[in-house]
C-alpha cells in the first residue's frame, strides 16, 4: 500500500466476500450490517473442520496474508466468530499508535484488579500473562492484545447480548466500548 494512500470518503460499501454466492458469505453479509463502516480488498470465507491453535480446538482462524478466513463454527456462534476474526484484519491496519493505546486501556484494567474477558481467545492469554510479559510488551502481552480487541469487537458488534464468555466486569467493558466509538468514526480498513 502506498504511503499516501488514505480510506476514499463518502459511502463505503460493505466487504466483499468469496465466494461471493456461498452460505458463509451470506451469513458474513448479514453480520457486516451491524459493523461500523469497514474497507479492504476482499476476503476469502471457507469452512474447515478440525481447527486447532495452541492445542485447544478453534471456532475459526483468519489468515491475514492470503486474506482468507477459515471457519468451525456452528450458525449461532457464527455471528461472534465471524466478527472476531474480521477485526483481527483491522488490529492489523489499525497502525501502532492505536494499538498502543488499546494497549494502556489493558494495562489499566490489568493495573485494577480486572478479572475476566470477553472472549475466551483473550481470557485464556489474559490468565497466563506474567507482569514481565506485560512490561516488556513480550510477544505473548501482543497477541493477548490482538485477542482482546477482536473478542471486544464481537461483543459490541455481533448482536450477541448475553454469553458465557462474557466475563469481564460493566465498568471495564463501557471504557472499551468509549475506546471504540473513538476509532470507528472514520472507516476501519481491513
Amino acid at each position: 500500500m502506498p504511503a499516501n494512500w488514505r480510506p476514499p470518503t463518502g459511502p463505503h460499501p460493505a466487504p466483499v466476500f468469496v465466494p461471493a454466492r456461498s452460505r458463509l458469505a451470506f451469513q458474513a453479509k448479514r453480520v457486516v450490517r451491524r459493523l461500523p463502516p469497514l474497507s479492504g480488498p476482499p476476503i476469502r470465507l471457507f469452512g474447515a473442520a478440525g481447527l486447532h491453535h495452541h492445542g485447544r480446538e478453534a471456532h475459526a482462524g483468519a489468515f491475514l496474508r492470503e486474506r482468507s478466513i477459515a471457519f468451525n463454527c456452528t450458525a449461532r456462534e457464527f455471528p461472534r466468530i465471524c466478527v472476531h476474526e474480521l477485526f483481527h484484519f483491522a488490529w492489523m491496519r489499525l497502525g501502532n499508535p492505536r494499538r498502543r493505546s488499546y494497549e494502556d486501556i489493558l494495562r489499566k484494567e490489568i493495573a485494577a484488579g480486572a478479572r475476566g474477558e470477553l472472549g475466551w481467545s483473550a481470557e485464556w492469554r489474559k490468565e497466563k500473562l506474567t507482569a514481565k510479559d506485560v512490561q516488556d510488551r513480550s510477544r505473548f502481552w501482543l497477541e493477548y492484545c490482538c485477542e482482546s480487541f477482536c473478542d471486544t469487537a464481537a461483543w459490541l458488534y455481533s448482536g450477541v447480548r448475553e454469553h458465557d464468555e462474557f466475563m469481564l466486569a460493566g465498568r471495564f467493558r463501557e471504557r472499551r466500548r468509549a475506546w471504540f466509538g473513538g476509532i470507528t468514526r472514520l472507516p476501519l480498513l481491513i
